[in-house]
């Protein structure tokens, strides 16, 4: 509204016609949209494709780390659980069936009808040692397949955790079979010895690559429900290249059970185990521990010795404690105390292999006399 008080004109200013913009300022408008548009559209596509491939190198990443981390176990059938499933197939680790320097073992089942019980070896406090020991096991039991070692079924290799699952055994290990309250019968021990001979010969001489156990003592042998004899516990297994007969590594293996060169800084082989199994075969016989300081007579204290003076003096029934069922197969007791004095000789190259310690005791090949296991001066 004007105030009429003022004087003056008013100027209104007229569009000539009704056109709202020159046509190509128009196009130019039109042109600048379209540009902003796709503009923006391009960014964000850039941006969706940077984020969908940031995706892909994590998956890719991930994958590789995984393979990484089970590249020692190649072109294995074992299967792969997580923690959380050990962690739930063993209740949380309740029972415990037995601890070593490096793991407990733990009594775990996979399945909700209580039919597929296993056995869960958990490695605690990883450090470089136990890291070695897990590779170990896995890549020594991971190709065997032999009915007097323990299965493999699988592992876990899942951050810091470290788990093996072996197929359980029921009866326990031959330790507390032969140094338990009862004496177990005589044709269950021959049968023992047996099947423990048969899974080392299968080791040294019918993989791809010898597998050294170096731990072979009565808590490593397991038995199943028919007490069967199974290998177990590949913890220090050393493997041999197709190539290769000896090896140098540092001492290993279960004081009373460990073969001299050990001490001697030689190199070991195959050998070193059925030192250990000579050692074994002696206890087995006997149903006594290698060692015992509370033995009535200083010189039953070492089992070894003892053996071999009962068998060079012929009082092998002294070692039998009234074994009665023993007792009336000598001859059987004489030749396994003669297989297991070969096995204990210091000179290594004077033991025999697992696969004629197997004949020796299958009667497929005859046992001649062993001399004295200490009389070895050595050679190197």
């Amino acid at each position: 509204m004007i105030d009429p008080s003022i004087g003056g004109k008013a100027l209104i200013k007229l569009r000539t016609d009704n056109s709202t913009s020159d046509p190509k300022k128009k196009y130019d408008s039109i042109l600048v949209v379209i540009v902003s548009v796709l503009f923006s559209s391009s960014v964000f596509l850039n941006v969706l494709l940077l984020l969908s491939a940031l995706l892909v190198l994590l998956h890719l990443y991930k994958k590789v780390k995984a393979s990484q981390q089970i590249q020692f176990m190649p072109r294995m059938n074992l299967q792969s659980f997580t923690y959380s499933e050990l962690e739930k197939a063993t209740n949380g680790f309740k029972e415990e069936l037995g601890k070593g320097a490096f793991a407990t073992v733990y009594k775990g089942v996979l399945s909700l009808d209580d039919s597929s019980l296993v056995a869960v070896k958990k490695l605690e406090n990883i450090v470089r040692e136990g890291e070695q020991e897990f590779k170990a096991e896995v890549n020594a039991i991971g190709r065997t397949n032999h009915k007097n070692l323990v299965q493999l079924i699988g592992f876990c290799n899942e951050g810091q955790h470290r788990l093996l699952v072996y197929e359980f055994m029921s009866n326990g290990s031959l330790a507390s079979f032969l140094f338990g309250p009862s004496r177990p019968n005589w044709c269950q021990r021959m049968q023992i010895a047996l099947g423990t001979a048969r899974g080392l010969f299968y080791l040294h001489e019918e993989c791809s690559n010898q597998i050294i156990h170096c731990d072979i003592k009565p808590h490593n042998v397991l038995l199943d429900e028919f007490f069967t004899a199974r290998i177990a516990d590949f913890g220090l297994a050393k493997l041999l290249r197709t190539d290769q007969t000896r090896t140098t590594t540092a001492i290993r293996g279960t004081r009373g059970y460990v073969a001299p060169e050990w001490f001697r800084n030689l190199p070991v082989s195959v050998k070193v185990d059925v030192y250990s199994y000579g050692i074994l075969l002696l206890e087995i016989i006997c149903c006594r521990k290698n060692f015992e300081a509370e033995a009535l007579e200083e010189d039953q204290m070492v089992l070894a010795d003892w053996a071999y003076d009962c068998f060079i003096d012929d009082k092998l029934s002294l070692l039998l404690k009234n074994d009665y069922e023993a007792m009336s197969d000598m001859k059987r007791v004489k030749k396994y105390v003669m297989v297991a004095i070969w096995c204990i000789q210091e000179d290594p190259s004077l033991r025999p292999t697992m696969k004629k310690v197997t004949q020796m005791l299958e009667g497929t090949v005859e046992v001649s006399i062993p001399p004295d296991p200490s009389s070895f001066i050595s050679s190197f």
